[in-house]
């Protein structure tokens, strides 16, 4: 099975340049109508992960939603937008929040379309997935280009987590925390709502250790169009200058859900090759986890640990940690916060949640000792 995507050169957020360079992905790949039947409903999801500023290089750019809205309404579509921010379990007022802040809530004024909370649910197959899926035809993704602590990139298939409604993200992780499972799960996601276009947001990328305010913002200046979310998670991480496995690409073309071979791949526009980007600087938990050998990894694995700890002299004690932990295990102090360790799966939801960058990562003492 072979798949073609597309790659265009984008330099910044200047509307009419962002509009400009999706269509141009687009009609590389045959138009928009290739993907999205003409006067068809479609739901169109950003990565909205948490109330930062498009600036910040964390969600998908407002500008990159506006034109996607407008080339769908030029052939009579009606467009809804919505996510499920990382934000969400019982505390439901903060995404109109992470709306407002990102400048989606203004982008979807300004088009006059409508802007959704995903708070109904239907049970499909394994998850309860938002309900807002069963009004439209087309879901179109609108991932970030991000690097990720647990799942090593955040790119076409880790953007569909947001479908997952409620309090279930938090189970999600609760229950499946090794990397290796959250993997499956977030394949178990896109074989069960596979976007028939998505477009990855990589004008303003983020590398180290993403995927929020611990990673670091870096120009990049790509668009990347396609519908085969493993073929363009495949170059994704080609061009981030990956060495290792990513897990979710694997998973997914194990169950021949997309293409993850690179030679098998036909890129329309910039050619990897020809881009000259220099690597990206990855995430040290993700790198060092996947990258052990196997011996070591069957003998130490239970011992080579990484932990969450609190930078106290940034922390603001905002609480969101606390609201976002799927086992509980932060408490709230006068100095700061406390973690139980003994409760504690080193999912790393805190650290992505937290809007100040308060929470780092701390190994084991084996870790320590052979030099992870």
């Amino acid at each position: 099975m072979s798949a073609r995507i597309s790659i265009v050169k984008c330099s910044n957020y200047e509307s009419a340049k962002v509009q400009q360079a999706i269509r141009d992905a687009l009609g590389l790949l045959g138009g928009i109508a290739n993907f999205v039947k003409p006067n068809s409903r479609v739901l169109v999801k950003p990565n909205l992960l948490m109330s930062k500023a498009p600036e910040c290089g964390i969600t998908t750019h407002p500008e990159v939603v506006r034109a996607v809205i407008r080339i769908l309404k030029e052939i009579n579509c009606k467009v809804i937008v919505g996510d499920g921010p990382s934000v969400w379990g019982q505390y439901i007022e903060n995404v109109d929040e992470v709306y407002a802040v990102t400048g989606i809530k203004k982008v979807c004024q300004d088009e006059d379309v409508r802007l959704v909370n995903f708070d109904k649910r239907r049970m499909r197959d394994k998850f309860p997935l938002t309900a807002v899926l069963d009004e439209c035809d087309h879901l179109v993704s609108l991932p970030k280009f991000k690097t990720h602590e647990l799942t090593l990139i955040t790119g076409a298939i880790k953007n569909l987590f947001g479908l997952v409604s409620g309090t279930y993200k938090t189970e999600l992780h609760k229950n499946y925390f090794a990397p290796s499972e959250f993997a499956k799960v977030l394949v178990d996601i896109y074989q069960e709502a596979k976007p028939d276009l998505t477009i990855i947001d990589g004008i303003l990328a983020m590398e180290g250790d993403g995927p929020a305010t611990s990673g670091i913002p870096r120009e990049l200046g790509l668009l990347l169009c396609g519908a085969d979310c493993v073929a363009l998670d495949t170059v994704v991480a080609k061009i981030m200058g990956v060495k290792q496995e990513v897990l979710t690409t694997k998973e997914a073309s194990l169950r021949n859900l997309g293409q993850a071979q690179l030679d098998k791949i036909k890129i329309e526009g910039e050619g990897i090759s020809k881009l000259n980007i220099r690597p990206f600087i990855l995430p040290k938990n993700s790198v060092k986890l996947t990258s052990l050998p196997p011996v070591i990894t069957k003998i130490f694995k239970s011992l080579v640990r990484y932990y969450p700890y609190s930078l106290r002299l940034k922390c603001t004690r905002c609480g969101h940690c606390v609201k976002v932990c799927p086992k509980q295990c932060i408490r709230l102090k006068k100095s700061g916060i406390q973690i139980n360790y003994r409760q504690c799966i080193a999912c790393f939801c805190c650290q992505e949640a937290c809007p100040a960058a308060a929470i780092g990562v701390k190994k084991s003492l084996l870790a320590k000792l052979i030099g992870l």
